[in-house]
């Protein structure tokens, strides 16, 4: 006997609501689904970040030394080195991400970017507040300060983002190369008709997910995963297909995504009818 996708209960707990902190609104009131840094991610960009700042300092005192050669004063060297410390470990981060708005080599590296709470580019006063506590929380205590406030919090926020009211956004998206699962002939004449709402992001992430994996898992396993996931996205769906758990999901993902690419599609028609108009010049301009 198959077993239908509808939920035993409507009233679930849905895990792909999002918790308050877990999504970005805009001043339109639009949800954004923004991915904060992990942890482990943030600390392999802060050692590349920290350590190419110690090689800028330890190439301040190296030219220093080379041009005094052997007049050498305690007390000027004393002040070069601080200094030279504080130009490199504390001026320099604040200059390059004010400069590239949230940016560094070891963001690059890792693909992220520091922005405010609410989305926006850092300014000079987030760069400063971040650098300067950065040389107590990471430096001073090798990073152990920071990485205990980012456990502490699920946007991985270090004492400095807590005080600047920013946090590492995660900027490469993974590049796809599986195929996606086509309609199942069987849904043809429901998927004509069905009335799919609005997915959350991070359910339709999971259902995404689950489809590329299903071939890896045990039998067991992939059935009781298809009807958790089903009983989620019923819901949204309506009406609900008399089918096993893991063609509705199949079907769920192929009608979206077909109607997401169609949308698409006219979107860019009705705007290449309007290139000529909105690219053209006036009649004759500027011969006249």
């Amino acid at each position: 006997m198959k077993e239908t996708a509808r939920p035993t209960d409507r009233a679930a707990t849905n895990d792909d609501e999002l918790r308050p902190g877990d999504e970005l609104i805009t001043g339109e009131a639009v949800a954004l689904d923004v991915r904060p840094t992990s942890i482990i991610l943030r600390a392999a960009g802060s050692i590349i970040d920290t350590v190419s700042y110690f090689i800028l300092y330890l190439l301040i005192l190296l030219a220093f030394f080379s041009t005094l050669a052997g007049d050498i004063d305690s007390a000027l060297t004393q002040a070069v080195s601080i200094t030279g410390f504080v130009f490199s470990l504390l001026i320099v981060p604040v200059l390059v991400e004010t400069l590239t708005h949230g940016r560094s080599l070891g963001k690059l590296a890792i693909g992220a970017r520091i922005v405010r709470d609410d989305g926006g580019a850092i300014s000079l006063r987030h760069a400063f507040i971040r650098a300067l506590t950065g040389v107590l929380e990471v430096i001073m205590t090798l990073g152990g300060l920071a990485a205990t406030t980012a456990l502490l919090n699920n946007r991985s926020k270090r004492l400095g983002d807590l005080l600047a009211g920013t946090y590492s956004q995660h900027e490469r998206v993974q590049r796809n190369r599986e195929v996606a699962r086509p309609l199942p002939e069987a849904l043809l004449p429901w998927s004509q008709t069905v009335d799919i709402a609005r997915l959350p992001d991070r359910l339709a992430r999971r259902v995404a997910q689950f489809l590329r994996q299903s071939a890896h898992l045990t039998p067991f396993t992939r059935e009781r995963l298809a009807q958790t996931l089903a009983a989620e996205v019923s819901p949204f769906v309506s009406p609900l297909p008399d089918v096993p758990a893991e063609f509705f999901l199949v079907g769920v993902a192929a009608v979206r995504r077909e109607r997401e690419c169609t949308a698409l599609l006219l979107e860019r028609e009705r705007l290449a009818r309007l290139a000529p108009v909105l690219t053209g010049l006036p009649h004759g301009f500027p011969d006249r």
